[in-house]
């Protein structure tokens, strides 16, 4: 397996990692709730899991 001769500068090192940024979330908003959430992903409003806009899960009461 092949091994560098010589080590990297910083400099070159970093040239290489100017393409790494840093993206905001998209954010949307639902439309059953009216909140805003990170899109593909399933969010709780009221006690109630939503996800595109539906009830997918209720929270049950805890029995004592």
């Amino acid at each position: 397996m092949p091994n560098p001769k010589r080590r990297h500068s910083q400099q070159r090192s970093a040239k290489r990692r100017t393409h790494y940024k840093a993206t905001a979330a998209t954010l949307s908003t639902d439309s059953a709730t009216g909140e805003t959430h990170v899109r593909h992903r399933a969010h709780v409003s009221e006690g109630k899991l939503y996800y595109k806009g539906k009830v997918v899960a209720e929270k049950s009461p805890i029995k004592k």
